[in-house]
């Protein structure tokens, strides 16, 4: 069943990852859903500019495609990287002379790609693999900060579950399935040799990502919050307070550097 739009969500309040696409032609759209397919990935492919831009208040949008064409069609939904740079943006052109100004667009705009359209095909479903705000968030914390003391492989094994969900909430009991192990046994050796509680650790990770994702001016508190699948911006504060000692308002000027040294300090 091929993927499609519709407003999904988990057993939490916090949306699916998905990938949004600006597909106003059907042949673009039927390769776009053959690699999603393909990589197990859900999507929602935007025949308007619209629909593309209210995918972005509805859904957490783990990356980003737009068709563009020379005579200005994606030139809009391009523009909208501007207003999300922690969503990965790749574009499809049919790479010709006059589609250069276009594609100088999207290098100032800090696509994370651009494909040629028909020639690079095989290139699309690497590229939604290797981009995305889940995939870098996983990469940029694969190995945890020095000083939270994580250095077992159960340690470490529990740590990546956690950063895999890319910020969305998961319980110790679901992260203690995936190790095979029991939660009793995984909360009692994740806290040994002076590491804090997996529960915390966990509450970090959701913080992370929230602190990422308030860094775009298209995403207000609220918008935030829901992404990481708090049931309101007064729960994520709460959070926030309890955490880093800080008003969440603050969360788009501090650094992961800075959340993780205030979680440390608290």
């Amino acid at each position: 069943m091929p993927p499609r739009a519709a407003q999904v969500r988990g057993r939490d309040s916090a949306p699916q990852v998905i990938v949004v696409a600006y597909a106003p032609r059907e042949h673009t759209r039927a390769r776009i859903r053959a690699s999603l397919v393909r990589i197990h990935r859900r999507g929602l492919l935007a025949r308007t500019e619209k629909a593309f831009t209210n995918a972005f208040r509805t859904h957490f949008v783990n990356t980003a495609l737009v068709e563009l064409a020379a005579d200005g069609d994606g030139h809009g939904p391009a523009e909208l990287a501007r207003e999300y740079p922690s969503v990965p943006f790749i574009a499809l052109t049919p790479f010709r002379p006059v589609d250069a100004p276009a594609i100088a667009r999207c290098a100032e705009l800090d696509f994370a790609d651009v494909l040629a359209d028909g020639t690079d095909d095989g290139l699309l479903t690497h590229a939604l693999l290797a981009h995305g705000f889940s995939s870098r968030f996983a990469a940029a914390l694969h190995a945890p900060p020095t000083l939270l003391a994580l250095s077992s492989p159960l340690q470490l094994a529990a740590w990546r579950t956690a950063v895999a969900h890319a910020g969305r909430p998961v319980a110790t009991a679901e992260i203690a399935r995936t190790l095979g192990v029991t939660r009793e046994h995984l909360s009692r050796s994740f806290s040994a040799g002076g590491a804090p509680t997996l529960k915390r650790v966990v509450d970090l990770v959701r913080l992370l990502a929230a602190g990422e994702l308030a860094k775009n001016p298209g995403y207000d508190l609220t918008a935030v919050a829901r992404l990481v699948g708090f049931t309101s911006s007064a729960k994520l504060s709460a959070t926030v307070k309890r955490l880093v000692r800080a008003q969440a308002s603050a969360l788009s000027a501090l650094r992961a550097t800075d959340l993780i040294e205030r979680f440390l300090r608290g």
